[in-house]
């Protein structure tokens, strides 16, 4: 391999070594860097949310979900929608550094022709259920895939990860009221809650608190945690799979910070739009490489 490919460049802090993408820890890690990497070859913006999200699809695809990269349309799989398809870098690193495709790839993002469209795309894409990006719909499709397992007797788990933004939407809500009516016991949403959204915090746009509540009194299972200890979201998750005869769907509230891991994005609403070059993306390649688990 050359020592300037992409590859080579995201993975050199490994010193030679593969890095172990079953830890959590190592994919949130890597999500981060392909990350940062990729929006600044491609001038992308939305860096924010996949640091906030990072740990999240971490362990979903390191510990939790049953999927298979040598057969990524296995009928029993599990199925993953990422609502909040800006942050659709986070789920293209997972799977290329799980192996549904080649990490190399990744530089292509963003760019013209690219199958690795800015929000997240499943044409084309091994591993991807459904193009998002339109906010306030993923929890929809995943409720209609969840009922269409109960109806056909299926055992296989629909995840809905959102933004806390987009729970403004009323069609979450929705969504929310008809999954909790057909007992769809074997859906998880997960919202990414970094209290944040597109131009300001969510208080100041519109107060999701007492959100926990408010999830419980539409009929769902509701836990909340910290969005960046992979243990807890571990725990998490299996809280969530406990729930499967429960008769109710089960949300995770994952509480994140905008920009997590590079100290000056961290809260900076600037951070969802902006791109990282010149000496900002040097001090966040700094920053990131002195983290490496």
């Amino acid at each position: 391999m050359s020592t300037d490919s992409y590859e080579a460049r995201v993975h050199s802090a490994f010193g030679g070594k593969v890095p172990d993408t079953r830890d959590p820890r190592v994919l949130a890690w890597l999500i981060r860097r392909n990350g940062l990497e990729m929006t600044h070859l491609s001038r992308g913006s939305h860096i924010g949310s996949v640091f906030s999200a990072a740990e999240i699809i971490a362990v979903l695809y390191a510990s939790v979900l049953h999927v298979d990269p040598a057969n990524p349309g296995m009928p029993d799989r599990d199925r993953m929608i990422l609502s909040k398809g800006h942050a659709g870098s986070s789920v293209y690193s997972a799977l290329a550094e799980t192996g549904f495709f080649p990490v190399e790839e990744l530089k292509t993002h963003y760019a013209n022709g690219s199958r690795l469209s800015g929000h997240v795309s499943h044409k084309g894409v091994p591993g991807v259920e459904v193009s998002t990006g339109a906010l306030g719909h993923g929890l929809a499709i995943g409720t209609g895939m969840a009922l269409g397992a109960k109806m056909d007797g299926a055992l296989w788990r629909t995840v809905v990860v959102l933004g806390d933004g987009e729970c403004d939407e009323g069609a979450v809500w929705e969504s929310a009221l008809q999954a909790a009516q057909f007992g769809l016991d074997r859906l998880v949403a997960v919202v990414d809650y970094n209290h944040m959204q597109s131009l300001d915090f969510v208080e100041k746009t519109l107060r999701l608190e007492p959100f926990e509540n408010k999830w419980k009194d539409f009929g769902w299972n509701a836990l909340s945690c910290d969005g960046h200890d992979t243990d807890r979201l571990k725990e998490a998750f299996a809280w969530a799979w406990g729930n499967a005869e429960s008769g109710k769907p089960s949300v995770i509230l994952a509480h994140t910070v905008k920009g997590k891991g590079v100290s000056f994005m961290e809260n900076n609403i600037l951070w969802h739009y902006r791109t990282p070059q010149g000496e900002e993306y040097e001090a966040a390649l700094r920053e990131l490489e002195e983290q490496r688990p």
